[in-house]
């Protein structure tokens, strides 16, 4: 195991512990005083109906209702569970709509298996796809019953001991509005698609007769996941950075006990040049993202402990997305890997920011006029 984390990237300490997903800033928003306000009540209350739609570019009525018809598939399936107190997807894993046939594939060539689940799960819409094993280590310690907001057991079949990782890119001209109602719809477009696929690529492996569990932010962190899978690398905006689409996405992944070749990461070159960047931290408005070096330091009750990595100050972040009544990604749409990789320059960029020319690259960046916010009135036409 301490092998994998060198490759990856992972420094944990001694005392690690298990992260309790009651600890999440979106949990605490409904249990922890220090947390709720009239300003969170108001955030998640704009998903639904009641919205407050303003005179500013970005945050009217149809930018709000853009936003939440795009999360509509996803509230579908996360709310079908709420009186268990199972939010699926979110606060609970995505419950099978499907059994588990009697008789199973016989999977004699593990690398055979593994491109055939990854063609699968592109048919279905996943833009990328990695394979890894399974870490209890990044398995919440307790997951939350949403009637209450108590932590209760989060348990897994021992059997499932692979890990689909997908992910799914988000619209780019979309992110170029944030921060904005109208820019939500990028995020919730991606949770609708994501759980879709996730939940079809699961019952195709149930039937050939193995366990699948469908799972998007419940269950475990899946941003070691994603990393481990070789999807990415951590960034110092919190997010994994994808060589073909920067941070620009979400993802999904599916426990499963189907015998299936591992992939083996990497290094990508990216996290190294985010040492030397700052941009994220720089146009945060909250001030919640840091810009030293990687450390453990635990300043947030919903930061992993014993993890050296960036970490953000969740209750800044978290409040300025209520006060703003919609998420905010502003350090997502000025990264510099954020781009379409469509040009010959953008491509040459990204070979020089993930080699050893990355000096190079980051003059390149810093001497380019800086891409301009593209306004939400601008998207409408």
């Amino acid at each position: 195991m301490e092998d994998t984390d060198k490759l990856v990237g992972f420094e944990i300490t001694e005392d690690f512990e298990q992260f309790n997903q009651i600890n999440d800033i979106f949990s605490r928003a409904f249990w922890d005083e220090t947390i709720m306000s009239k300003d969170t009540e108001a955030f998640f209350d704009s998903y639904r109906s009641n919205f407050t739609a303003k005179r500013v570019d970005g945050f009217n009525q149809k930018d709000f209702a853009l936003r939440n018809a795009s999360w509509l598939i996803s509230d579908l399936i996360s709310n079908r569970g709420s009186k268990e107190g199972m939010r699926e997807g979110f606060q609970s894993a995505i419950q099978n709509d499907t059994g588990v046939a009697k008789n199973k594939v016989i999977v004699d060539d593990l690398s055979k298996q593994s491109a055939e689940i990854k063609h699968v799960a592109k048919l279905f819409g996943a833009d990328l796809v990695g394979i890894t094993s399974s870490d209890t280590r990044w398995h919440y310690s307790h997951r939350v019953d949403t009637k209450n907001f108590e932590a209760v057991s989060n348990d897994l079949p021992a059997a499932c001991n692979r890990v689909i990782v997908m992910a799914h890119s988000m619209d780019f001209d979309l992110v170029e509005t944030y921060p904005s109602a109208l820019a939500g719809a990028s995020s919730g477009r991606e949770y609708s698609h994501e759980a879709a696929i996730c939940m079809q690529l699961a019952a195709y492996i149930r039937g050939l007769g193995y366990e699948a569990i469908a799972s998007m932010n419940d269950t475990a962190l899946v941003i070691p996941y994603a990393i481990k899978a070789g999807l990415g690398e951590y960034g110092r905006n919190q997010m994994v950075i994808t060589p073909e689409y920067g941070p620009r996405v979400r993802f999904s992944k599916i426990f499963t006990s189907l015998p299936l070749e591992i992939d083996i990461p990497t290094s990508l070159g990216i996290k190294e040049y985010c040492h030397s960047c700052t941009k994220c931290a720089s146009a945060c408005p909250p001030k919640a993202l840091p810009f030293g070096e990687p450390n453990e330091k635990k300043d947030s009750n919903s930061t992993i402990k014993g993890v050296k990595k960036w970490s953000a100050n969740c209750e800044k972040c978290f409040g300025y997305w209520a006060k703003i009544r919609t998420d905010c990604a502003i350090c997502m749409r000025v990264c510099p890997f954020n781009r379409k990789y469509l040009t010959l320059a953008d491509k040459l960029w990204r070979w020089l920011a993930t080699s050893s020319f990355r000096r190079l690259a980051i003059l390149w960046e810093d001497s380019s006029k800086p891409r301009k916010r593209l306004k939400p009135s601008e998207w409408w036409s």
